[in-house]
């Protein structure tokens, strides 16, 4: 389905969004065909399908479940399990730097950033035995 916004005539400056359902002509004119025996508008159609495939392809995530000290647990536990993935691939990538780059400010900022990520494990892991 393609769309494109042209100008209905130079003088009245009207503009209209022009839908091209189908590169076959037969599906395009069944569509018409059956959106006039529907009564229905086939621009408000097409519209409401693009609303609705738009939908489907925007997934909203249910908000966390914090109602019980497992639950609440169980999220900190995911969180440092993250972190400490996170941390590893900041070492790896760091064990991989080559000899030239192990004193320069990016190298020294990963380093603090390996640190910051321990303490914040460490704070976790205090908090979730």
């Amino acid at each position: 389905m393609e769309s494109s916004t042209t100008q209905d005539n130079a003088c009245s400056h009207t503009k209209f969004t022009q839908v091209k359902v189908s590169v076959d002509p037969k599906i395009a004119a069944a569509l018409k065909k059956a959106c006039a025996s529907a009564n229905i508008s086939m621009a408000a159609e097409l519209s409401r399908f693009m609303a609705d495939y738009a939908k489907g392809l925007v997934k909203r995530k249910a908000a966390p479940d914090y109602t019980t000290r497992r639950k609440r647990r169980a999220v900190l536990n995911r969180i440092k399990n993250e972190l400490e993935q996170i941390k590893a691939a900041e070492e790896k990538l760091i064990d991989n730097a080559p000899e030239n780059l192990r004193e320069s400010p990016i190298y020294e900022m990963a380093e603090e950033y390996i640190s910051t990520l321990d303490e914040a494990i460490d704070l976790l892991s205090a908090m979730v035995p």
